[in-house]
């Protein structure tokens, strides 16, 4: 295995962040399932947009959010995603790559408009989202350069990418390259409902062994199980691929290797204002601990630091250096 040019390379919808507070009877009014992600149309994005109150608008994408997370704790990082030529991939290319991520992938010149996802945060934190995928859905295999996943330590999926055809023979194709290069390949099962929609090929890739590693919360370990019961889920889990990370809110999570299960706290916050991202930024501070060589409980109290950041603002992405909180937090970097 030769030396890694980069730590993690992300592969994932490329998706402009646009965020604003609202109450409950917003999302009643518009038939949304609080907490969730809904893919929409272009006229349904257009509709939400014009009735959501002021909003911040910032580049996302969950894969995304990890990686410039990553980046954050000094961590190489890269992202693979797809944009169009216009506007707004124009302000996504330009924000991930001030945040010190190779991005590479070349944008479309027609076709849809790039993608975005409007946001609706209510009082209690809690974020519900509708997405409009635009040029991300158009992800293919020709975006995957082999040498540039070959050359990373770990590869990092989405689950969102199982929605296009497209992009799961590029999910396919990564995860293929990446293990002949003697890498690791992550996934983020990223929404109940997705998992919800690809259940047993989830279970596929787990148990082949296309997955290394994966990222879950709570109520996507219960979908993808079809089981209450926590401990049953996890044991399954723990069963199924080689490393499971399992994020439970203020419960902190759970590190599932073959011979070991490792419960690591969250971390404390002054006040909760948004979950968005959360669970990426988890996944950052987690595979920054990883390929650091820390043990499971540092990686997840990595992850717990950087999640307990993010939900204390609006927006997935940190306000502070992840690197200088980690070691004020006598965390190793």
């Amino acid at each position: 295995m030769t030396s890694a040019k980069y730590d993690v390379l992300g592969i994932g919808n490329a998706i402009f962040d646009v965020l604003a507070p609202t109450e409950d009877d917003f999302l009643i009014k518009h038939g949304m399932v609080k907490g969730s992600m809904t893919l929409i149309d272009e006229p349904r994005a257009a509709a939400i947009y014009a009735q959501m109150s002021q909003a911040v608008e910032m580049s996302g994408g969950s894969a995304a959010n990890t990686i410039v997370g990553l980046a954050n704790f000094g961590a190489r990082a890269a992202y693979v995603g797809k944009i169009k030529d216009d506007q707004i991939g124009r302000l996504y290319s330009h924000d991930i790559r001030a945040a010190q991520v190779a991005f590479d992938t070349k944008p479309a010149l027609g076709g849809p408009a790039s993608g975005c996802t409007y946001i609706l945060v209510t009082p209690d934190g809690e974020r519900t989202m509708n997405t409009y995928l635009g040029a991300a859905q158009d992800l293919g295999p020709d975006d995957i350069d082999p040498a540039q996943i070959a050359a990373a330590s770990l590869i990092y999926l989405e689950g969102y990418l199982w929605d296009p055809k497209n992009a799961k023979e590029a999910f396919l194709k990564a995860s293929k390259i990446a293990h002949a290069a003697e890498r690791q390949v992550a996934l983020t099962l990223s929404d109940p409902f997705c998992v919800d929609r690809y259940r047993s090929e989830f279970l596929e890739l787990m148990r082949t062994g296309t997955v290394d590693m994966i990222f879950a919360n709570e109520s996507e370990l219960h979908s993808l199980y079809q089981t209450a019961d926590f401990d049953t889920a996890l044991n399954q889990l723990q069963q199924d691929v080689a490393l499971g990370v399992v994020t439970r809110s203020e419960k902190g999570c759970a590190v599932v290797a073959p011979d070991s299960i490792t419960l690591v706290p969250a971390s404390r916050i002054d006040k909760l204002v948004d979950t968005t991202g959360a669970g990426d930024l988890f996944a950052a501070g987690f595979l920054f601990g990883l390929v650091r060589g820390t043990s499971f409980e540092d990686a997840g109290r990595l992850g717990a630091l950087a999640a307990g950041e993010v939900i204390q603002h609006i927006g997935a992405r940190p306000q502070v250096s992840l690197k200088d909180l980690a070691q004020q937090n006598g965390l190793p970097v």
